[in-house]
């Protein structure tokens, strides 16, 4: 008797959808039959407020995670960025696909480049992080509250409700509207978020079947990154309205790592970084290095950390 498909979940936006079906592809390819279950979760439901003020952390995770407990799906598809450090009790990451490139990019209809915008431009955004990045280089720029999916969001830009956004640009290249790009935001100037641009499959612990069908998803620099940018978060622990930044890169058995905190308004920000030539654990060890580099600036930051 042939298996039982494995139930992928996701969240319904394209974009979402446009990810699990990645993942159904390479199982299916592996020889693994898939169905794909759309979930809707509370980060989608909630579009006339920020994110931050709504609760942050675990509102595009919650529901696909509750499936994942009750069995009504087998693995949930995540956008990392969106997922908590702390896993429900039962729950395990068991692969990290290739991340997409992790620029921020800026869009706009009336200038060239985000420097080129003219003063008291409105800039849509639903990222605390974006906004106080934002007010750091252009304090004369207004952020405004942009919610809603990629689409919802070209389309608001497209009607003049405000002069310009900023969004990700691995949800474009995922979704092939990477030509509505104005400007990539070099990541050596603006950090983006963490562990942005990389999915993630999580399961249930005890799921032998989903975590052999999925191990071989697992790509070994993009997980070893992530890791280190997962633990700086945790040594951090600061509230969804902390702008907090970093990204991590492994390059053969080289690990870097930038990472910055910013007060809301932009004013001012504290930053830190490390290369480490010869990793000798991979993940093990990055993780470490994450969590000292939280650690150690966990103090100059406490200030916004505790908003």
């Amino acid at each position: 008797m042939a298996e039982s498909a494995l139930r992928i979940g996701t969240r319904g936006s394209r974009l979402a959808t446009a990810q699990a079906e990645l993942v159904a592809r390479a199982l299916t390819a592996a020889g693994t039959a898939t169905d794909i279950v759309p979930i809707k979760t509370t980060g989608d439901r909630i579009q006339d407020r920020s994110l931050a003020d709504a609760g942050g952390k675990g509102l595009f995770t919650k529901e696909l995670e509750e499936a994942l407990l009750t069995g009504r799906i087998d693995l949930a598809v995540h956008s990392m960025k969106d997922v908590p450090v702390a896993l429900p009790p039962g729950l395990a990451l068991v692969a990290i696909l290739e991340r997409e490139d992790p620029s921020d990019v800026f869009l706009s209809r009336v200038a060239p480049s985000l420097k080129a915008l003219p003063s008291g431009a409105r800039v849509g955004t639903s990222s605390v992080r974006r906004a106080a990045q934002l007010r750091r280089i252009r304090s004369d720029l207004v952020p405004v509250l942009l919610r809603g999916n990629i689409d919802t969001r070209l389309r608001k830009l497209s009607e003049g409700g405000m002069e310009a956004i900023l969004l990700a640009l691995a949800g474009l290249k995922r979704l092939g509207l990477q030509e509505h790009v104005t400007e990539i935001l070099p990541t050596d100037e603006w950090l983006p978020s963490l562990a942005q641009g990389a999915v993630g499959i999580e399961i249930r612990e005890d799921d032998v079947r989903a975590a052999v069908a999925a191990a071989p998803l697992d790509h070994t620099p993009t997980a070893i990154a992530l890791a280190c940018e997962r633990a700086f978060q945790a040594a951090l622990d600061g509230s969804c309205k902390t702008p907090i930044a970093g990204l991590a890169t492994f390059d053969g058995a080289k690990l870097s790592f930038r990472g910055e905190v910013l007060a809301a308004d932009g004013s001012d920000s504290v930053a830190t970084g490390f290369v480490i030539d010869h990793i000798g654990c991979g993940k093990t060890e990055s993780v470490r290095a994450g969590r000292e580099a939280g650690i150690k600036l966990k103090p100059r930051a406490a200030r916004w950390l505790a908003v």
